[in-house]
């Protein structure tokens, strides 16, 4: 089952279960839209995959399947990020 984590990762935005701002890597990284827009550009940090717009899940199912509880916030040491985005950012998810 997805995790849901509340938070973007780099900068702390809240990012709630209905959150149309919220994006993940296949490892479910969480980020929010304007960290993408503004550092990522489609890079995951952590794994160097793409970013999807993260599923909402139905609010009725969040009783039985509630979000993460976990916090991940670890803002991207750019010195180390921007070369890996510089590499891959013009490349194709698939491609990666």
């Amino acid at each position: 089952m997805l995790d849901l984590r509340l938070n973007c990762e780099h900068c702390n935005k809240s990012l709630p279960p209905n959150s149309e701002e919220a994006l993940i890597c296949s490892y479910e990284c969480t980020w929010c839209t304007q960290c993408n827009d503004d550092f990522l550009h489609n890079v995951c940090p952590n794994c160097g995959g793409g970013l999807q717009k993260r599923p909402i899940r139905p609010a009725k199912e969040l009783l039985q399947n509630p979000p993460s509880s976990k916090t991940i916030f670890k803002p991207i040491d750019m010195d180390k990020f921007i070369p890996l985005r510089e590499k891959l950012k013009s490349v194709l998810p698939k491609d990666r």
